[in-house]
This record gives structure tokens, C-alpha cells and sequence, in this order.
């Protein structure tokens, strides 16, 4: 069973379709016996990093997450801001992130460059990488809304990169923690694929 984490951030209602849509038992909750019961968790998220932050800690939810991901070891994926909240920290937001990975959030600052980075983009996965195919006949392309990326000194963190105006975090994974800037319940047969197996991990 995935658990898709709702602590009122985010629009759950369409990763829970599109898991539907894989045959994936998944339900979403806030209830922490079924957060406890879970194989596997996301954490989604869209907005402001602090808010974001504020809402989860509100939930009291934090040290059952970490005891999910970081103690138990069990599969947990970040999407978007649920991605960003992952790391140390963001420029937008002088909360702290929740320091599972080593690296920060970072505002585009290319002068010219548009701002957010919206729309369908190529990522690049790295050699090994779970949540993607090793051998696509084509480039994998992803829906993206975001003004800020992540970036880390950890090169092998990095699952995938993708270009705009600078090369930055597509996904990370490091262990059972996985992270994908890009909306995949937004991005039709790519996201359906990446989704199916993150359940089948």
C-alpha cells in the first residue's frame, strides 16, 4: 500500500488517480497508524517552501516520516515541494527543510532566464537509476512548474538532470529516498511508467 501524505499542500487528488490508473493500492491520509502501515509513502507538495514546511510540522507527522524513511528504510518519494522539503533548507524560506539530503534549494537567477520554469522538458537519468527506463526509445520528457531547483555537491545523489538555462536536480535517490522536481501524475505516459515503478520497488 501507498500512503500519499496529506497535510494540505498539494494537488493529491491527481497522483492518487494516476496510481489508480496503475492498479497501485494507494490511499491518501493524514491518519498516522495508516502513515505507520504504509510500504510506501509520497510526499507531494506545490507552493511556498516555509508554508509548506509549517503545514507538515503542524501535522506532528514529521517523526513518523523520518522513522518511516530514515529508521525502517522503507521507500519514500518527494515530488516537487515534497522534493525540496527534503533537503537542508531553501533561499525562499528561512525555515529548515527536513535535512534528509545533503544540499539546498536554490532560486533560477540566469538573468533572461523565464521564471518559473514552466512546461514539458527532457530529463537525463544517470546509469542505474530506479524510477526511470535504462533503455527509452525516446528522451523522457516531464511536466515541470517550479521557480526554485535543487542543487547538491553530492554528484551521486543525482538520478536525473534536466537543462534550463543551467543544469539542475531532475530527481535525486539516495537509497530508499527518492525525489523528482517535475509533476508526474501531470506527464501521461511518462509519469504513469515512473509512478508504476516507484510501486513496484
Amino acid at each position: 500500500m501507498i500512503v500519499i501524505v496529506d497535510y494540505g499542500v498539494g494537488n493529491v487528488g491527481s497522483i492518487l488517480n494516476m496510481l489508480r490508473v496503475n492498479r497501485t493500492r494507494a490511499r491518501l491520509s493524514a491518519d498516522p497508524a495508516e502513515i505507520e502501515a504504509a510500504d510506501k509513502l509520497i510526499l507531494p507538495g506545490v507552493g511556498n517552501f516555509g508554508h509548506g514546511m509549517e503545514k507538515l510540522a503542524a501535522t506532528g507527522l514529521i517523526p513518523l516520516l523520518e522513522r518511516h524513511a530514515l529508521e525502517q528504510g522503507k521507500p519514500l518519494l518527494g515530488i516537487c515541494l515534497g522534493m525540496q522539503m527534503m533537503t537542508q533548507g531553501s533561499e525562499e524560506s528561512p525555515v529548515p527543510g527536513l535535512g534528509w539530503i545533503k544540499g539546498a534549494t536554490h532560486k533560477f537567477s540566469i538573468p533572461g532566464l523565464r521564471v518559473p520554469h514552466m512546461g514539458w522538458n527532457a530529463v537525463r537519468p544517470v546509469a542505474g537509476a530506479r524510477l526511470f527506463d535504462p533503455a527509452p526509445e525516446r528522451p523522457e520528457r516531464f511536466y515541470f512548474v517550479h521557480s526554485y531547483c535543487v542543487r547538491t555537491d553530492d554528484r551521486s545523489a543525482m538520478a536525473a538532470g534536466c537543462l534550463y538555462g543551467q543544469e539542475f536536480v531532475a530527481s535525486f535517490e539516495v537509497g530508499n529516498l527518492f525525489g523528482v522536481q517535475f509533476h508526474p501524475e501531470k506527464s501521461q505516459g511518462f509519469g504513469k511508467a515512473l509512478l508504476k515503478r516507484f510501486a513496484a520497488l
